[in-house]
């Protein structure tokens, strides 16, 4: 088989094209460990508590949500069996499954779901809070059943596209004394899933072991998965070519190591299995700051950015000019016209400063800011050093902090130590699952990637409670395209690159990729070929 180069890679794997699958004749094999680059440290790894990619790599196999996507990105059961709703959008039913239990053998009921939506997920989870806000209760007429009330409309389609992220339910036995967020569980996660909690060594690795009590027949295959935290990029790369690590999720290697490894044959380095995890490169601005809390200096910034240039010399096929926190990808709700831009333009951001009173000084400094960078991808890392050297041209100083990953969420979101920051934007099949949320007031101190700006605005938090609450499918999308036009007038955030996450497995790894959110699913039917 003739090598790929990088594009090919990308673009095949996209598609479809590349076997990230078992092959039709292949017979399953139960056995083996599947060991995980693990990059980025987490505080919890309950993903009832708080959702990230970061937790999902882990928690997903351990906890299990009411229901995730299937290979073409719709709803299927898992603790949910089936459910409906009323016209209203008002009341959704949940049947649940039954026979199920947590990993302590204690069985699994509708006591838990009431639990963690009113308690984790109204009150804590970063998306959650917003997406159910209208949720008044969760009654439960009896053990297997759970019926959602809201005080306005909750679309059922918003519902199920949320819930395989903001759906993972947690054992109310184990958390209903006691702070919530000081639970030992959120380090030591007990679930229903596939894989039961072993062990967390910090700095150096996760165990969880086969469920032998899991309510799917016959599953899981594998013996355990093992996340090696491994943080330099570098190293991670050398443990995958010596066959240490078989899988590398969400972009974690370097970019250059993805088309050296694309050449490998014994690796795949693909967008598969990640569509439902759209990203954006973000410019957060603290709005606290004066300087930056002028409409014209945001603009500026953006203005400074060469995001063509930026994208053709770093990122290559991997990215390409962002349009507003709704990505292309999102067919249903991406709006086609009529949304501003702010593309580069020097002369223009010069202007717009002066006029905001922000004029040259001393060595024709402007102002100075700190930039704090997500510690999550090279992308990030890059981005930030040609924000620094964009931005002296136009005569702003930017001191780069670089923080590791407990670091930055406390100073970005809850001690809002910060100028501007660099991070991702995530984009989970429906505006108002983790896109929004970006935007709307009212959030709680603290919640990571989330409204913790200093920024608010009437127009933008009734767009976002109406088109969150909006049954008509047409009235929705005209919403979100108001949303976005809103975003990008008012420039709260910059959004300039859009981006697809990419993974690299050894071909060893069977199953793989077999959904649109695969490295944050169960892997409960993930095995490996010998």
């Amino acid at each position: 088989m003739t090598a790929l180069n990088r594009r090919d890679t990308l673009l095949l794997g996209a598609a479809g094209m590349i076997p990230t699958g078992a092959m039709a004749q292949e017979t399953p094999r139960k056995g083996g460990v599947l060991t995980v680059h693990f990059a980025t440290e987490q505080r919890i790894l309950n993903p009832s508590l708080q959702a990230s990619t970061g937790v999902y790599i882990v928690g997903g196999k351990i906890q299990e949500a009411l229901v995730d996507l299937d290979n073409d990105g719709n709803p299927v059961p898992v603790l949910a069996e089936s459910w409906k709703s009323s016209p209203d959008g008002k009341t959704h039913t949940f049947k649940l499954r039954q026979g199920v239990t947590w990993h302590d053998g204690k069985p699994f009921t509708s006591a838990d779901v009431a639990f963690t939506a009113m308690e984790m997920w109204k009150k804590i989870l970063n998306y959650g809070t917003t997406l159910q806000q209208f949720l008044t209760a969760v009654e439960t007429p009896d053990a297997h059943t759970a019926v959602f009330k809201y005080e306005r409309p909750m679309p059922q389609g918003l519902l199920l596209r949320a819930l395989p992220d903001l759906g993972y339910i947690s054992p109310k036995h184990i958390y209903e004394t006691g702070d919530i967020r000081q639970n030992p569980a959120n380090t030591a996660p007990i679930g229903t899933g596939p894989f039961k909690f072993v062990q967390y060594e910090r700095g150096q690795f996760i165990i969880a072991e086969r469920n032998t009590n899991y309510w799917r027949p016959e599953l899981p295959y594998l013996d355990r998965v093992v996340w090696r935290v491994i943080s330099d990029r570098a190293a991670a790369a050398a443990q995958m070519e010596a066959g240490q690590i078989l899988f590398s999720p969400y972009s974690s290697l370097a970019i250059s190591d993805f088309q050296r490894l694309s050449r490998d044959a014994r690796f795949e380095v693909t967008t598969k299995g990640n569509e439902g995890n759209a990203r954006t490169n973000t410019v957060e601005f603290n709005h606290r700051n004066p300087v930056l809390a002028d409409v014209r200096v945001r603009k500026a910034i953006g203005h400074a950015l060469n995001i063509p240039f930026f994208i053709e010399n770093f990122l290559g096929t991997f990215a390409k000019v962002g349009t507003g926190p709704i990505p292309s990808v999102s067919t249903a709700y991406y709006p086609t016209s009529g949304i501003p831009q702010i593309g580069y333009d020097v002369a223009l951001a010069n202007r717009l400063l002066d006029e905001a009173g922000q004029r040259r000084g001393a060595g024709g400094v402007r102002f100075s800011v700190r930039l704090l960078p997500a510690p999550w991808g090279e992308d990030i890392s890059l981005f930030a050093t040609y924000l620094q050297q964009s931005l002296q041209q136009v005569g702003i100083r930017v001191e780069i902090v670089r923080l590791d990953a407990a670091g930055f969420l406390r100073s970005v979101y809850n001690d809002w130590s910060f100028d501007l920051a660099t991070g991702w934007h995530q984009y989970r099949n429906d505006p108002a699952v983790s896109t929004t949320v970006w935007y709307r007031s009212g959030q709680p101190k603290g919640a990571p990637w989330t409204n913790q700006w200093g920024w608010q605005s009437d127009a933008m938090d009734r767009t976002i409670d109406d088109a969150a609450t909006e049954v008509d499918p047409a009235r929705r999308r005209a919403l979100y395209a108001e949303f976005q036009k809103l975003a990008q007038t008012d420039v709260p955030i910059l959004t300039p690159i859009e981006q697809i996450f990419v993974s690299v497995f050894n071909k060893r790894v069977r199953n793989a990729a077999n959904n649109p959110r695969w490295a944050s699913s169960s892997w409960h039917d993930t095995w490996l070929a010998s």
